[in-house]
């Protein structure tokens, strides 16, 4: 009897170590999945404006495109939101900083987003903003260069037409240092290149309504514009539906700006207007979410990122055209 016992615990004794190595390897395989993910990767949220359609519509739009890029590649992990003021966005932040956010990449076009977004850089939390600088210290930037803009437009309107002819520009006072940088970098270019050019300035609004509307008008007082220097694309279809309806074949030159799907495609179809635009793409916000993860690899990057301005017209369009944007 005494020998079976001992014969019992000693299959005990061996069973036991199987048994709970068997165990351990299970539960050591369930959390190498979860927390190999979690530490390898990068928890990245967005914050955008949500708007159904336009250039503030496409930043959600290719936030989102590169944010899947990257976690299909097993680079981040994310959650973007979408807000209609200053009130949402802020409980949006909230519910990333307890989601366990790594860095935030957000286009805070509502005013007031100063204190949220400092709350979040006191959690340890990196910030990329879109677009819009706020007065907060440690928050990262990626914009595009309104300034250079109107210079691509001065050299482009000169290598069309030539030093001389009636140029139009068309300022928009309502979008403030947008419209100055814009018209500085036109007016002060051809002041150094093509100082002969006759200027003429009217004002204007971001929308093909006003642009057509407006420009109607213009036609109207001018008998000859040799090119338009419309500093955005909405604005500039205006101007191309206001020259078709006034039958006028004067105009060599129609410039635009921001990056426009549809106005793109109008380009080629235009053949006796060389249709121009000078890009401000959403796109841009891809960079930002790449500098978010340069940022959580350890990797240097600049305070402010501004990136180059790219011209688009027939000879190139095709290079942009995204059939999925919403702008």
């Amino acid at each position: 009897m005494k020998k079976l016992i001992r014969l019992f615990v000693l299959l005990v004794l061996v069973m036991v170590p199987v048994v709970l190595t068997a165990c351990g390897s299970d539960d050591a395989s369930g959390d190498s999945d979860s927390d190999g993910d979690s530490g390898d990767t990068h928890k990245i949220g967005v914050l955008a404006p949500a708007v159904t359609h336009g250039w503030v519509a496409a930043v959600a739009y290719h936030a989102e495109t590169r944010a899947e890029e990257l976690k299909e590649s097993g680079d981040i992990d994310y959650q973007i939101h979408t807000s209609s003021d200053a009130s949402e966005m802020t409980a949006q932040l909230d519910d990333l900083i307890t989601w366990g956010a790594d860095a935030i990449v957000a286009f805070p076009q509502w005013e007031g987003m100063e204190v949220p977004i400092q709350r979040a850089l006191d959690e340890g939390i990196e910030v990329v903003n879109f677009d819009i600088a706020i007065d907060v210290d440690g928050v990262y930037r990626v914009a595009g260069d309104n300034y250079d803009m109107g210079v691509q437009g001065a050299n482009y309107v000169v290598d069309k037409i030539g030093t001389e002819g009636e140029v139009v520009i068309l300022e928009v006072p309502s979008a403030g240092s947008v419209s100055e940088l814009r018209n500085a970098g036109f007016v002060e270019t051809l002041e150094e290149i093509a100082p002969d050019l006759s200027l003429n300035t009217y004002a204007t609004k971001f929308t093909r309504e006003d642009g057509l509307t407006d420009f109607a008008d213009i036609l109207t007082s001018m008998d000859q514009i040799d090119a338009v220097y419309s500093m955005d694309d909405e604005t500039s279809i205006g101007v191309l539906q206001a020259i078709n309806e006034a039958g006028r074949d004067d105009i060599q030159v129609v410039t635009g700006g921001g990056g426009m799907q549809e106005y793109f495609e109008m380009m080629p179809e235009n053949e006796d207007i060389w249709i121009q635009s000078a890009l401000y793409s959403p796109a841009m916000v891809k960079d930002a979410v790449d500098i978010a993860v340069d940022l959580l690899n350890g990797d240097d990057v600049e305070e402010e990122t501004i990136i180059p301005t790219t011209v688009v017209d027939r000879d190139n369009y095709e290079e942009f055209l995204d059939d999925g944007s919403p702008y």
